[in-house]
């Protein structure tokens, strides 16, 4: 009993990420902390939008929502896709999608 309890202690030593793996996985949770990028991720869940569409939804400035953007952008949360001389906002890909109804299904238990 004790080897096994042995062997599972270096198997998840073993398996422990990184320490820059988890100071960007915390770096993840910080921007998900923000209530007004909170609603941003959810608006994007919802449909691919622009600045001035998504400002609209949350009863915000355009400037305003430009800044949490950028750093929805430069955590690899958001992606841009330029349609003609408008630039579209949507999440970046399915694992945001699974983290943000993951958590808020949480909250709402």
């Amino acid at each position: 009993m004790l080897y096994n309890i042995r062997m599972d202690i270096e198997l998840i030593k073993k398996n422990i990420p990184t320490d820059e793996e988890i100071s960007d996985l915390s770096e993840t949770f910080k921007v998900f902390g923000d209530p007004t990028r909170a609603k941003i991720l959810y608006v994007l869940e919802q449909s691919e939008l622009n600045v001035t569409e998504i400002a609209l939804c949350l009863n915000m400035t355009n400037s305003a929502i430009s800044h949490q953007l950028r750093i929805l952008r430069q955590s690899k949360l958001v992606k841009t896709l330029k349609k003609g001389k408008e630039v579209y906002y949507s999440l970046d890909d399915e694992h945001v999608s699974l983290i943000f109804n993951c958590a808020l299904a949480h909250v709402k238990e």
